[in-house]
C-alpha cells in the first residue's frame, strides 16, 4: 500500500464508532493502512494512514466522513506524500534494495556498514507493506562508493542482510 492520506478523528465514543467510520471509508473505497484507535477521558479517537481512490480525493473523504452522525467531532483528512520511489540519485554509484520482515534498528544496522567503507548515503528510501501475515520492510539507499571499497562493502551489506533474513540485491549505476 501506497498510503496518500492520513485521517485523524476525535469525537465522543459510542458503540460502534469503529465500524461505522470503518464501513464508510470502504464504501468509498478507500485501502486501510496501519491504523489506531484508542479510547481517553471519553473521547474516541480514530487514525489511519490510507489510500484514497482515485475517485475520492481529500475533500469528498472529508465530506462523506462528515455525513456521519459523531458528536463532538473534529474530523481532519490530510494529503500526505507517497513513500519515495527511489531508482537513480546524482552522485551514486550503487543503487541497494533490502527488504525482508520489519524489525527494530533494521536502517540503524544497516547504514553502520557504510560508515566501515567510507560510503555516503545519497538518498535513502523505505516503505512497509502489509504481505500476507507478515509487515514487509524494503528500504533502498542510493550510496557512493569508492570503487576500490565496493566489492567488500556490498558483500559486507549481503551478509548482513542475509543473517537479518533480508532479501539484498544492488545495481551499480
Amino acid at each position: 500500500m501506497n498510503a496518500n492520506a492520513r485521517i485523524t478523528i476525535s469525537c465522543s465514543d459510542r458503540v460502534g464508532l469503529v465500524s461505522e467510520i470503518c464501513g464508510r471509508l470502504f464504501d468509498i473505497g478507500t485501502n486501510l493502512g496501519p491504523t489506531s484507535f484508542a479510547i481517553q477521558d471519553g473521547t474516541a479517537k480514530f487514525e489511519t494512514s490510507c489510500e484514497l481512490p482515485d475517485s475520492s480525493p481529500v475533500s469528498e473523504c472529508e465530506t462523506a466522513l462528515r455525513e456521519l452522525t459523531l458528536e463532538n467531532a473534529d474530523i481532519k483528512v490530510e494529503e500526505i506524500a507517497a513513500a519515495p520511489e527511489l531508482t537513480t540519485a546524482p552522485g551514486a554509484t550503487h543503487m541497494i534494495e533490502c527488504s525482508g520482515i520489519d524489525q527494530p534498528g533494521l536502517i540503524a544496522r544497516l547504514s553502520e556498514i557504510f560508515i566501515e567503507y567510507d560510503a555516503n548515503i545519497v538518498r535513502l528510501a523505505a516503505s512497509a507493506t502489509d504481505e500476507k501475515d507478515a509487515r514487509i520492510y524494503t528500504t533502498r539507499f542510493a550510496v557512493a562508493i569508492a570503487p576500490e571499497r565496493a566489492s567488500n562493502c556490498l558483500a559486507t551489506l549481503a551478509n548482513t542482510a542475509g543473517s537479518m533474513r533480508l532479501v539484498f540485491k544492488f545495481d551499480e549505476l
